[in-house]
């Protein structure tokens, strides 16, 4: 199961690509480290926020997992699994399995934001699970504010 920090990295993962002033920005293309492991992590996100839109199936993850192995460290408190990643793909491996692991304790809560202009995504912790909008103060105003306006020109006949 992915704790409260794992789920946080994974969100900050997806939400990597943000809309700045019109323009789809990458935060990690300047994120410097390892080549290969930023690029890996690069590919990881890129894939991952196409099967949380819906635009790829949970089945193209598979090849990001190729070399992955687990293996069984018992200890008196149970067993727990140790997962061994090829070198420069750990990050890109973590955010997999940290997404598997929302999609079965969370389910259907990570998901992208309802503002069709935005590219983040919001994982939603409320008891509720009506959470549509990456952030209230954000999108969800901005969106309420577009169907308001949208409303009165209609009555006014616009």
């Amino acid at each position: 199961m992915a704790d409260r920090e794992q789920q946080d990295a994974l969100l900050a993962l997806l939400n990597s690509t943000p809309v700045v002033d019109g323009v789809v920005t990458d935060q990690l293309a300047d994120a410097g480290g390892a080549a290969d492991e930023m690029s890996s992590l690069v590919q990881a996100r890129d894939a991952l926020q196409d099967v949380v839109r819906g635009d790829r199936t949970a089945a193209s993850l598979a090849p990001l997992l190729d070399g992955v192995t687990s293996h069984p460290d018992v200890s008196s408190t149970g067993v727990a699994w140790q997962v061994e990643a090829p070198a420069g793909r750990r990050k890109a491996v973590e955010a997999v399995l940290t997404w598997s692991a929302v999609q079965q304790t969370l389910p259907g809560r990570l998901r992208p934001c309802a503002n069709p202009e935005c590219r983040l995504f919001l994982l939603d912790r409320s008891k509720a699970n009506k959470a549509r909008w990456c952030s209230m103060a954000v999108c969800g105003n901005r969106m309420k504010a577009r169907r308001h306006h949208q409303r009165v020109r209609e009555a006014a006949g616009e």
